[in-house]
């Protein structure tokens, strides 16, 4: 797969100051010859670049202000005299008073700094421990013997790991190679330690603090990362979590900006003023009552409308068609007495779809039902942007084609639309008859600020430490919207695949409330399980796995009311399955979760719907909602007065579908205790999100 998301995070490697590693393949092979590996960084560097990291060397000149500047984390690796060690042989293994002064600089600014320090650090003509003193963590002039817990020999020490810390996410073993020692002042968080039966006992040998803004993370050896050594143990995963931990503020300061000349000019302006002007003339169903307002006051309204479009149309050439059929629509409308409006003509020629080009924009203007599930219908107006970058527009290509799905922004829009509304769809837009099903639009921008903003304030409450990777998509804006476009692309997806009822998307259909809840989870889960099979060789796949359950387990069980909330059920049918089987733990008033055991978990919970589904179809209809009953039952409480459960049920005719949908409980599942307590403290955030949105 040749598939990639641009990097945006710069790590920066110093090798301008006699290190003794080099992240170029062809320096390590000169510095050792016989065994490039004990020089190399290059796997190190590697798998940072292939997640969202630009790995740079600095082989020449000095540590200044403009080196750093687009910088985000700053390695120093192990520095040396040439007559103790093979080294890059260029500048001094000294950092000069300027230097010094702005690494300083660097990390108060936001700056994430590692050091990679050595055994008998002192012998080597380096003031890297100087730096890393000057941090709260000293570096002692020491090699760690071990005789009792090692590996291959006393000097190869395996570390006791520390208290928890995001930055020994999945990291259960840690074996350092002649490793010196670290004496950190008391604000330092020591990670790893010698055993209490080494020489000396209990010593630090891996130390992270913060610094003004930024972030500082030092070890006691620099073998830890070597070609050598990554590979083993757990090394490659603390390697990892030390990047995204140390640039943190970076992917923080991450926005998305783009500038739209349409959005700028008057004749939008004019657009929505007579768009919103139009709508206080209608009844909730569109129409205009003649009797009291005058025809001639909504030809005049929209003339005005008419000559905001026209005006607009040069930016958007490739809705020239359908910009002109707008005018005709809403004249024919007018010229027919301002009754039920029927835009399905301009609906066929309004095909986003088909312009699956990065950045471009669309204009919309429809009579439209108003989001968020009423049935009123008024006149809407909205400019959206697409994003499409090659990566994307790659998997859609090779792996999950979908030709319907189109991830928008909303750059701008009329009051119908400052709500919690995530999608665009042509059912929304008022036809006489049946609409035009092209596309399938997705405010991944309204999906990925309401995720961060909810799940964000849901991880503080909750006390969830985040590993490192997932606290850098949750913090930077960029990241989380992209993967809302790629996950809504699976999901989208997923509708139509598999063993499915003969409508996947039931949107014709009068089900149980639950059966939706649970067709929303499998197209979750299947995303889940998809986005896993990739991420090997695209990696960035791997947080759609973080967007679902986030998602699913913080904000929509608590979004909405309790009448029939399906969304909100299939994430309480995944919190129960995760909390039954240990993945998830709720204890001490801190939810923990095992992040290894996830994605099996997850994956458990997927072939069971699956299997529902396909057993579904040798049952009768009445059975297949039994069934589904059952398992939403096995994780999820059914309400003390349901008349779904096995007692409730028995001897009821089957034949009257329409009779059982009645005995469906407004709240057939109510929320548990956690979400009870969870709830309490949450809403503020989720009532402020809405109100965000709107």
């Amino acid at each position: 797969m040749s598939v990639a998301r641009p990097a945006s995070v710069r790590v920066l490697v110093d090798e301008a100051h006699q290190q003794a590693w080099s992240i170029r393949p062809e320096v390590a092979a000169q510095m050792q010859p016989a065994h490039p590996g004990d020089s190399s960084y290059a796997k190190a560097a590697e798998l940072l670049r292939c997640r969202d990291f630009v790995v740079d060397a600095l082989t020449e000149g000095r540590l200044t202000s403009d080196a750093l500047a687009d910088v985000s984390v700053l390695v120093l690796p192990h520095a040396s005299s040439p007559k103790f060690e093979a080294t890059t042989g260029v500048g001094s293994a000294r950092y000069d008073e300027a230097e010094v002064a702005a690494i300083h600089a660097f990390v108060a600014a936001g700056g994430g700094l590692v050091i990679l320090a050595e055994s008998e650090q002192d012998k080597y003509d380096s003031n890297l421990a100087d730096i890393a003193a000057s941090f709260g963590i000293t570096v002692e002039h020491t090699t760690v013997q071990d005789y009792q817990r090692h590996h291959q020999a006393p000097s190869w020490v395996e570390s006791e790991i520390g208290t928890a810390h995001p930055l020994l996410t999945d990291v259960e073993k840690l074996v350092f190679y002649r490793a010196g020692a670290l004496s950190p002042t008391d604000e330092v968080t020591v990670l790893a330690r010698s055993s209490k039966a080494a020489a000396p006992p209990s010593a630090p040998l891996l130390a992270a603090t913060t610094a003004g803004k930024g972030r500082v993370v030092v070890a006691a050896d620099s073998d830890l990362f070597g070609d050598d050594c990554i590979d083993a143990f757990d090394h490659a995963q603390l390697w990892v979590n030390m990047a995204y931990w140390a640039a943190l503020p970076t992917f923080a300061s991450q926005v998305d900006h783009h500038d739209s000349a349409g959005a700028s000019d008057p004749h939008w302006t004019a657009l929505k003023a007579a768009t919103e002007e139009l709508r206080s003339l209608q009844a909730a169903d569109a129409t205009v009552d003649l009797a009291t307002t005058p025809i001639e006051q909504v030809r005049t309204i929209a003339g005005r409308i008419g000559a905001a479009i026209t005006g607009l149309t040069p930016y958007f050439p490739h809705q020239t068609a359908y910009l002109a059929q707008v005018v005709v629509d809403l004249s024919a409308w007018i010229d027919g007495g301002c009754g039920k409006p029927n835009f399905g003509p301009a609906l066929s020629l309004f095909r986003p779809e088909l312009q699956r080009a990065d950045g471009v924009e669309h204009l919309a203007f429809f009579p439209m039902y108003t989001p968020n599930g009423s049935l009123d219908v008024g006149f809407e107006a909205l400019i959206v942007r697409v994003p499409w970058p090659d990566w994307i527009a790659e998997l859609e290509n090779t792996q999950f084609a979908n030709e319907k799905f189109v991830p928008v922004h909303l750059v701008d829009n009329t009051a119908g639309y400052d709500s919690e509304c995530a999608v665009f769809f042509p059912e929304t837009v008022s036809v006489v008859g049946e609409a035009a099903n092209t596309f399938g639009g997705i405010f991944c921008d309204r999906e990925a600020a309401r995720y961060q903003r909810v799940v964000g304030e849901a991880v503080q409450i909750t006390g969830l430490e985040l590993p490192p990777a997932i606290s850098a998509l949750l913090a930077s804006e960029p990241m989380t919207r992209d993967m809302f476009e790629l996950w809504d692309l699976i999901h989208d997806r997923a509708h139509s695949h598999g063993e499915l009822p003969f409508d996947p998307f039931m949107i014709r259909q009068r089900l149980p409330f639950w059966m939706y809840s649970l067709e929303e989870l499998r197209c979750d889960l299947t995303a889940f399980h998809q986005a896993g099979e990739i991420s090997g060789e695209f990696p960035f796949a791997e947080y759609v796995h973080y967007g679902v359950l986030f998602d699913r387990l913080f904000r929509f069980p608590l979004t909405g009311g309790r009448v029939r909330n399906y969304d909100g059920l299939a994430g309480q049918v995944l919190f129960g399955h995760l909390h039954s089987n240990g993945i998830l733990t709720w204890r001490n008033n801190t939810l923990t979760i095992d992040w290894a055991s996830l994605p099996e978990g997850v994956n458990e919970l997927r072939l069971e719907i699956e299997a529902l589904y396909r057993t579904g179809i040798n049952s009768s209809k009445v059975r297949y909602w039994i069934a589904a009953h059952d398992l939403v039952s096995k994780y999820v409480q059914p309400n003390l007065g349901s008349q779904w459960t096995p007692e409730a049920r028995a001897g009821r005719d089957e034949a009257d579908h329409k009779a059982w949908v009645n005995l469906v409980n407004p709240d057939e599942f109510p929320l548990s205790m956690f979400y009870q307590s969870l709830r309490a403290k949450l809403l503020p955030t989720i009532e402020s999100t809405r109100r965000a949105a709107a």
